[in-house]
């Protein structure tokens, strides 16, 4: 691998591409085991430049010189300011909504331009994406000016509390007598959390782009609560996602997670990535190492040590703890997931640091110490609501609001163009191309274009979700092999300008939107589509979704079915149950070139 150059496949480009659909996955998937995504050196570079200079250093930055505190480099006078971290969270929403933090650049398949966001959020008539239909005066899916109005309205009001200095809170001077700096004024967030909400009611890819779900009880909590209920709320903001998180990976998933995550990072030899699978290049499920590091390193890490910090008062248990919940932060940069939310884990990271060793619980900033004792119970019952419903009714709340990061169980698609079909979608309205062109303006020659956006579904394959949407191309649509094959997160973030991992965005709404200006011939663009699986339920309920014609078929198959198979399903589909059909039976093979 070259800085300027990509780790390309040892193949010949153009006989590859015209092998069957399977035996390129296995090629690709056994490649990406190796090698990750093969980007070049450069790419990870532009990344951590940004993550250091843009965001912290310039956080940081912005954070000290308007709130009257000496510069980034005297860490030790900043800290554990409480207005430097209210302003590094202003600072974080603000470029989360305009589309510079996460699912940014080439590992989000944003490669030319490597921003989505503002260009698309700031433009009439790309699409918009509301979360409930029965919501009134959201009718529609496009953007309007109205929409534009809100959305540059809310960075706006972001930027005033960012840039203007605190101001004095009785309840601070109480709790630290010597603070000079203050705290935001609380009524310069009542706009930004106004709009915030306004915003998600009419598009829910704003809202969850800006990760709304984490950072709008954060903004309520500034606005709201006192210095000390304040920050054991926050405290609990945190522990939430992290005990959600980790919960969320009990089952069969997230073992397939580790594997593909480590052999992507540029840390990790060779040797170590092999050894996250249990025979390489034969056997590439999950290793007892790659089970180690899901459900010991992981999962119980990220539930027994927040719950430590939570509850501890000894100094150095919490130390420990701090430290460990740091590190756990600091892997999750190091393997630069194809979601990139890296400044995330950093603001992560600052807030453990932050919260549990700048007002550690003996000093009075235990859970205990809220008053009136009640209102950490409304406070957590109103963090808890949308896990708990998230994972047992999937289909109802999103991923992100789920708190289901990195868990493996995601809402998943991959998106089965005929040939030359996938140009039409250079008809809807968007800032950008199909990431194929992209990686051809960005100067790789159109073969190997193809070849690297083939790694993605290889990637997709090596989840235990991506064996079940093969599955469903494989057995309904005889003319696979020929078919242009697309991971559906990369085929979002082209339309909307935004993805996390959430199949919710790219579902049956979206793909509605994109057909009334692509308008796809019946069979030219279809679908596989998964959601999540609900907590023990063991199935995973699927769509098979034709572009022209909407849903054509529903149906489940057995996780454990998905997690049992190699990527490449050596031995064919794995099983499903058809629950219902647009023809009204089990669909059998069609003739070559139809849908079955």
């Amino acid at each position: 691998m070259g800085f300027t150059k990509p780790d390309l496949p040892a193949v010949d480009p153009d006989a590859f591409l015209l092998k069957p659909l399977m035996e390129r996955i296995r090629f690709l998937a056994t490649d990406w085991g190796e090698n990750g995504f093969g980007a070049p050196r450069m790419v990870h570079v532009i990344y951590i430049v940004k993550l250091v200079v843009f965001f912290a250093i310039g956080g940081i930055t912005v954070a000290t010189a308007t709130s009257g505190l000496p510069a980034f480099w005297h860490a030790a006078d900043w800290w554990n300011q409480p207005v430097v971290y209210q302003k590094v969270i202003l600072w974080t929403v603000l470029l989360e909504a305009i589309g510079v933090a996460g699912s940014w650049g080439p590992l989000a398949g944003k490669v030319k331009p490597m921003t989505g966001g503002i260009l698309f959020w700031a433009r009439p008539g790309t699409i918009r994406l509301r979360p409930w239909k029965w919501l009134p005066f959201t009718r529609g899916d496009r953007r309007s000016w109205f929409d534009i109005a809100l959305y540059l309205a809310l960075l706006a009001s972001l930027a005033v509390p960012l840039l203007l200095p605190g101001v004095h809170r009785d309840s601070l001077s109480k709790a630290l007598p010597d603070n000079t700096s203050g705290l935001v004024l609380p009524t310069l967030l009542i706009a930004p959390i106004a709009l915030l909400v306004l915003i998600g009611l009419r598009d829910k890819t704003i809202f969850l782009a800006a990760r709304g779900e984490q950072y709008l009880p954060v903004l309520v909590i500034f606005a709201v609560l006192p210095f000390v209920n304040m920050i054991v709320a926050l405290k609990m903001v945190i522990v939430v996602v992290w005990v959600g998180a980790g919960f969320s990976k009990f089952g069969k998933h997230f073992s397939n997670v580790i594997p593909p995550m480590v052999s992507n990072t540029i840390f990790a030899p060779k040797w170590v990535r092999r050894a996250h699978y249990r025979d390489f290049g034969r056997d590439m499920r999950p290793s007892r190492l790659a089970d180690f590091m899901a459900h010991v390193n992981g999962t119980t890490v990220e539930i027994i040590a927040p719950l430590v910090l939570f509850f501890a008062t000894n100094k150095w248990v919490t130390l420990a703890a701090a430290l460990l919940m740091v590190g756990f932060h600091l892997f999750i940069i190091s393997t630069f997931p194809l979601a990139v939310p890296l400044e995330w884990n950093v603001v992560f990271g600052y807030t453990t640091i932050f919260l549990f060793l700048g007002f550690p619980n003996a000093n009075g900033y235990a859970p205990w110490n809220m008053t009136p004792p009640w209102l950490a119970l409304v406070i957590a019952a109103a963090l808890l609501f949308y896990p708990i419903l998230g994972n047992l009714r999937p289909d109802k709340v999103s991923f992100l609001p789920s708190m289901r990061q990195y868990a493996g169980n995601w809402a998943s698609a991959v998106w089965a163009f005929a040939p030359g079909a996938e140009a039409k979608l250079d008809r809807v309205t968007r800032s950008t191309r199909n990431q194929v062109d992209q990686f051809v303006a960005f100067g790789y020659e159109p073969v190997w274009a193809e070849i690297t956006s083939q790694k993605t579904i290889a990637w997709r394959s090596m989840h235990s979700q991506g064996r079940g949407l093969f599955s469903l191309l494989l057995t309904h649509l005889p003319d696979i092999d020929t078919r242009t094959v697309r991971e559906g997160e990369f085929i979002c973030n082209s339309l909307i300008g935004f993805n996390f991992g959430d199949g919710h965005l790219h579902n049956a709404d979206l793909i509605r939107a994109v057909q009334r200006e692509a308008v796809f011939e019946p069979g030219e663009c279809v679908i596989a589509w998964v959601e999540s699986e609900a907590f023990g339920s063991g199935v995973q309920h699927y769509q098979l979704i034709d572009a022209a014609l909407g849903v054509i078929e529903r149906g489940t198959w057995k996780v454990a079915d998905a997690v049992a198979e190699q990527p490449w399903l050596p031995n064919g589909p794995i099983p499903t149950e058809v629950t219902w059909s647009l023809r009204g039976t089990t669909p059998t093979p069609a003739p070559k070139g139809q849908l079955a």
